[in-house]
């Protein structure tokens, strides 16, 4: 099982993630994509990833865009892994055209 990260560990390597937040014991972000069959890409990319980690996010999907909650449930809180697979949903994204909110034109 994975260590829980400390206070510092979490900073730390939550700013190197852009548009990534921590809320409560899960990390957090959304994304939009361009339309509807990119949002599903992008889905079922991490989904394949995911499983490789063996380490599964929860997605919530509305239209184009999907939020993403991480946290290593086993050890009640955040790890690793976590920081680890938001990396790779953040490099999925940008390769599939997703913008955090943040970044969308209003």
């Amino acid at each position: 099982m994975s260590r829980l990260l400390t206070s510092e560990e979490l900073t730390r390597q939550v700013a190197d993630l852009e548009g990534w937040h921590q809320e409560g014991e899960s990390l957090v972000t959304a994304y939009t994509s361009p339309d509807f069959p990119a949002a599903i890409a992008l889905v079922s990319d991490v989904a394949d990833v995911a499983e490789q980690m063996q380490h599964h996010p929860d997605i919530d999907m509305r239209w184009t865009t999907t939020r993403w909650s991480l946290s290593t449930h086993s050890a009640g809180g955040l790890t690793q892994l976590d920081i680890e697979l938001a990396h790779r949903i953040a490099d999925t994204a940008r390769r599939t055209g997703a913008l955090h909110e943040s970044e969308t034109p209003s």
